[in-house]
């Protein structure tokens, strides 16, 4: 009876243990955005080379599309909807006004994850030939076109409104505010 115990706590114990490797990595991997980001390209590339080469699963490509669409929406998203909160939900709009972050709905790492996972299991169905459905694909195409402007429209039109932009580039230099004139500094250096 404890042979049969050792027998089903084995797997588990590995299964355990890969989950604590993968984690490991996926945690180191938070600090090299531009890494993982190329990373979800290439795989994104992949996944459109294996549909090209089989030549089907329309309708995975498209749930797979409509999921990444909302992941990216969730991304634009700010976490307290200004139209939604009754109680201190509005974005700072004045200089005067206390400054707050832009928090998203999805973080970034949350995104990137989501996509990998989403894009794993993609290619992992496009195994099995019973995922391959057989439909028209340019009504699909077509549909997820008019999706993407209509959504993208609705979320301009939302950031216009309560006046945020959902990307930074970059930290703020104070480089040039930080300059002193020092009296006699040129003179030095033209001596030389």
């Amino acid at each position: 009876m404890d042979e049969d115990d050792e027998e089903e706590e084995q797997p588990s114990a590995l299964l355990e243990s890969a989950q604590r490797k993968f984690q490991h990595y996926v945690d180191k991997s938070k600090v090299w955005p531009t890494s993982r980001w190329i990373s979800l390209i290439i795989l994104m590339i992949v996944y459109c080379i294996r549909i090209y080469l089989v030549r089907g699963f329309h309708v995975v490509t498209y749930g797979l599309a409509i999921y990444i669409l909302n992941l990216f929406i969730g991304f634009l998203s700010p976490a307290v909807d200004p139209e939604t909160e009754e109680e201190g939900g509005e974005l700072p709009t004045r200089e005067n006004s206390e400054f707050r972050p832009f928090t998203r709905k999805v973080p970034e790492f949350t995104f990137w994850s989501s996509a990998v996972r989403a894009l794993l299991i993609g290619i992992f169905l496009t195994f099995f030939r019973c995922f391959d459905l057989p439909v028209f694909w340019p009504i699909l195409l077509g549909y997820f076109i008019i999706l993407v402007i209509l959504t993208m429209k609705d979320r301009v039109r939302h950031m216009m409104k309560h006046k945020y932009v959902p990307f930074s580039v970059g930290k703020k230099s104070y480089a040039d505010c930080a300059k002193v004139d020092v009296p006699g500094a040129k003179d030095a250096k033209s001596d030389t």
